[in-house]
C-alpha cells in the first residue's frame, strides 16, 4: 500500500514527483501485490503551497485546474484500500470542488485572514513547476470527496 500524488507522471522535471515516479515503479516491477492511491493535495497544505508560492506581500498562483480534498478523506480511502484486495494498480481520490487554482487561494486566503495578494500568473511555479491546465487534477473515474474547502476550513475554526 502505497500513497502517491495525482500528476506524479505529468510533472517529471520536479524532483519530488519525479521520486515518487520512481517508488510507483520500483512497488510496481516487485512480485509483491499493491496497491497505490494517488490523492490531490490536502486542504493542509494550503498555507505551504502558498507560501511556496510567495514574494513578499504576493502569492502567484497559475490559472490552471485544482481539486483539493480532506486529508481525512484521504486516510478514509487509503483504510478501505489497505484492507481490501490488493489493486495491483491506482486508484485517484480527490475533492468534490474542482477550481481554479489563482482562485482558489485568493478565497482561501481571504478566509485564513491572511493579507497576501493573489496574482494569476500563467507561469507561475509549483514547487518548481510550471503546470499545465490538467497537472494537479485526476482523469475521469476519481473518486471524489464530499468534504468541501468552505466546510472543512468551518470545521476547522470551529475545533470539531
Amino acid at each position: 500500500m502505497a500513497l502517491s500524488i495525482v500528476g506524479t507522471e505529468r510533472l517529471p522535471e520536479n524532483g519530488y514527483f519525479r521520486a515518487k515516479a520512481a517508488q510507483e515503479k520500483l512497488i510496481a516491477d516487485s512480485s509483491i501485490p499493491f496497491s497505490i492511491v494517488h490523492a490531490t493535495q490536502f486542504f493542509e497544505f494550503v498555507q505551504g503551497i502558498a507560501d511556496a508560492g510567495a514574494d513578499g506581500d504576493t502569492v502567484r498562483m497559475a490559472p490552471v485546474q485544482f481539486q483539493p480534498m480532506a486529508s481525512d478523506e484521504v486516510a478514509q480511502t487509503v483504510g478501505r484500500v489497505a484492507v481490501g484486495s490488493p489493486l495491483n494498480g491506482r486508484i485517484e481520490v480527490a475533492g468534490p470542488e474542482r477550481l481554479r487554482m489563482d482562485e482558489f487561494f485568493r478565497t482561501a486566503l481571504a478566509a485564513l485572514g491572511d493579507p497576501r495578494q493573489v496574482v494569476t500568473d500563467p507561469h507561475a511555479r509549483y514547487f518548481g513547476s510550471e503546470l499545465s491546465e490538467r497537472s494537479l487534477v485526476p482523469d475521469d473515474g476519481a473518486l471524489l470527496g464530499e468534504i468541501t474547502y468552505a466546510d472543512w476550513l468551518g470545521r476547522t475554526k470551529s475545533g470539531k
